[in-house]
Formats: structure tokens, sequence, C-alpha cells
């Protein structure tokens, strides 16, 4: 809880501090275009990326595999599709990662065993 907290105050001061930044560094315009096309070109991609892992799933499904990496991709894209969506240079920038491949492989092992962790403590029930 208390990482949610802070990320909730950390988080958007540091984002407004970047783009008024950005503002004064490279003028109102360009400042707003940058967040428009990577809200828009996330939007594309996060819808792209998600159809692959959409696709990725449906087949694990079909031929009796378990899913696992396919839904911690796809649970990876929706949150870089949701924080592309929000104005700002630094939740762009985590969305984006999410987004690409190669570094949603870098994080997947992180997410497995901090789910792992949550599993053997009971916080997470298997049924």
């Amino acid at each position: 809880m208390k990482w949610i907290m802070l990320a909730f105050i950390v988080v958007p001061t540091s984002e407004f501090a970047l783009i008024i930044y950005s503002g004064k560094t490279l003028g109102l315009i360009p400042t707003i275009s940058i967040i428009l096309l990577t809200g828009i070109g996330g939007a594309y991609l996060a819808k792209r990326q998600g159809m692959k892992a959409l696709t990725e799933f449906r087949r694990r499904m079909a031929t009796m595999e378990t899913p696992g990496d396919a839904l911690i991709d796809s649970v990876c894209i929706l949150i870089g599709g949701i924080l592309l969506l929000m104005p700002g240079f630094i939740t762009d920038f985590i969305g984006f990662l999410l987004l690409f491949s190669g570094p949603r492989n870098s994080i997947r092992p992180i997410i497995q065993k901090w789910l792992y962790k949550k599993m053997k403590n009971g916080r997470i029930v298997m049924s």
C-alpha cells in the first residue's frame, strides 16, 4: 500500500515537472505534440501487441499448454497501453517498455518470482 501511495505522489509530480521543463525547453506546441503522438502511437501499438498476445493465449489454450507467459504478456501490454494514454514522459517510457517483447522478456522473470512468492505465502490461491 505504501508503494501505491508513493506512486500517486512521486510520479505525477515528476511528470508535471518534466512537462514544464519540456515546455520551457522545446516550447508549448512541440511538447503537446509529443504527448499527443505518444498517446496515439501507444494506443496503436497496444492494440497491435494485444492482438498478438491474444492470439498466443488462444493458441496455448487450444494446445492445452499453460498460458502463463502469454497471460503475463497480456497484462503487461494492458498496463503499458494505459500508461501510454496518460500524459507524461515517465509513464510513456515505462509504457513503451511494457509494449515491446525485449524489455517484457526481461521483466517477466521478476513478475513470475513475485507471483510465486505470493502463492507460497498464501496471498494468491490457485484452485
